[in-house]
Formats: C-alpha cells, structure tokens, sequence
C-alpha cells in the first residue's frame, strides 16, 4: 500500500493493523519527514512507480496543490493505484459549513467537490466513503455498495 503524502504517518499503525501482510510505502514531499521516518521523498504530480499498488492513501493533500499540480496528481495517482484508493480533500463547501475553522488550515485552494470527482472518475469508480474502485480492477463489487 502506498500512503501518498504521508506526513508523519499517522495512518501507518491502523493500516499495518487491518492489512497485517502489506507493505507500507510512505510519499512525502518534505525532506525532513522523509529522513526522520524514511519515507520515500517525492512529490505527487511527480512521482512514478514500478508496479501499481492494491490500495493507495491519499488524504488531505491535494488542496495543497494548484488546479494544474492537482490535476497531475490525480493522473499520478491512477498510475499507482491498480485496486482501491483512498481519496479526501478538503472543498469549498466542507470550508463553508463542515470544518472546524479554528483546526483546519486556511492556507489551501478551496475546490468544488466535483472537480476532483470530475478527475478522479476518468479513471475510477465512485464507492463511497472517500473509496473509489480502479476502471479495469478484477474486483466484483455489489450494487448496494456503490455510490451510485
């Protein structure tokens, strides 16, 4: 599994949990992490792999990003994901109504949700929950357990 963006790691230990037999792989842009975590230094818009991931992470980075860095990213990430990714970014109307203002840095580019499904869905498929299923991924999923 590849934790885009990793920061500190946090999700490491519940993922290594769930997923035992996994391997973890942490991206991150900041040098410093890297060194003090050993984390793979790269960033998102630009990083290539070798073989795709069953699961990629990406949470809470892309608004980071300008519309065209993001934009690659997201391409990036398709390249990387063969099975299931896991995506969350922070939008205009989660800043307008569902964030606590006083913990969320202001400091981010505030889209549509739908640019980022726009993107996303050219090569994935919407589950739900911040999931999305790779076109072409030789996984059944079940009516009840899509997005629509």
């Amino acid at each position: 599994m590849r934790d885009a963006g990793c920061g500190t790691g946090l999700l490491r230990a519940p993922l290594r949990r769930a997923l035992p037999k996994a391997t973890y792989v942490g991206l991150e842009s900041s040098e410093y992490l890297c060194g003090r975590y050993g984390w793979q230094h790269g960033t998102l818009q630009e990083f290539r792999v070798k073989e795709p991931f069953d699961l990629v992470v990406c949470y809470d980075v892309l608004q980071y990003l300008g519309a065209r860095e993001a934009a690659g990213a997201l391409a990036n990430l398709a390249r990387a994901c063969r099975g299931v990714l896991y995506f969350s970014a922070l939008t205009r109307r989660d800043w307008q109504i569902n964030c606590d203002r006083t913990r969320t840095d202001p400091e981010v580019h505030l889209r549509a949700a739908e640019w980022y499904r726009t993107r996303l869905r050219r090569y994935f498929r919407e589950m739900g929950a911040g999931f999305w299923l790779r076109r072409g991924a030789p996984l059944i999923v079940w009516e009840m357990e899509t997005a629509g």
